[in-house]
């Protein structure tokens, strides 16, 4: 599992924008950036959609004010449904980005396999990337909401 202090590996994510699909490579997305990145293990489920997600979307001003240049969710689903999911959500300041296949997860360290809910997927967890390096990494243990949470990451910055 990745850790504090190392570099994001590389990767591409997806995101379905006004203008169309736009597909990261990861390392060019945070270069010269700090972000704060959380992930779900889906779009559209329970707990990611009723506090997660929205979390985020509450405080996303006082989280940029401490010098983010941006929010990401990342989840193991496509591009269309995360576009989908942020419309829903009201999340026009957050970037929703798709981990379809779930390398940039695996390549983390941090994937889960879910059975038949969705199979592998992400499990929950919050960072602060700064430059594209690691510089907090709060990984949930399995079905808690703790550590990952706005305002726990919003305190930490």
């Amino acid at each position: 599992m990745i850790t504090t202090g190392q570099s994001l590996p590389a990767g591409q994510l997806a995101e379905l924008t006004a203008d169309g699909m736009v597909n990261h490579d990861v390392q060019s997305l945070f270069a010269g950036k700090k972000a704060v990145v959380f992930a779900v293990p889906g779009a559209f489920t329970p707990t990611c959609s009723a506090a997660h997600l929205p979390g985020y979307v509450v405080l996303a001003d006082e989280i940029k004010a401490k010098g983010v240049d941006f929010i990401a969710c990342i989840s193991v689903n496509d591009a269309f449904v995360m576009k989908a999911w942020g419309d829903a959500q009201n999340a026009a300041e957050i970037k929703m980005l798709a981990d379809g296949d779930g390398q940039f997860t695996q390549a983390l360290g941090l994937t889960m396999d879910t059975g038949a809910f969705g199979g592998v997927r992400s499990q929950r967890y919050a960072m602060v990337v700064d430059n594209g390096v690691v510089t907090l990494l709060n990984v949930e243990a399995p079905k808690a909401f703790e550590v990952s949470k706005a305002e726990v990451v919003l305190a930490a910055l």
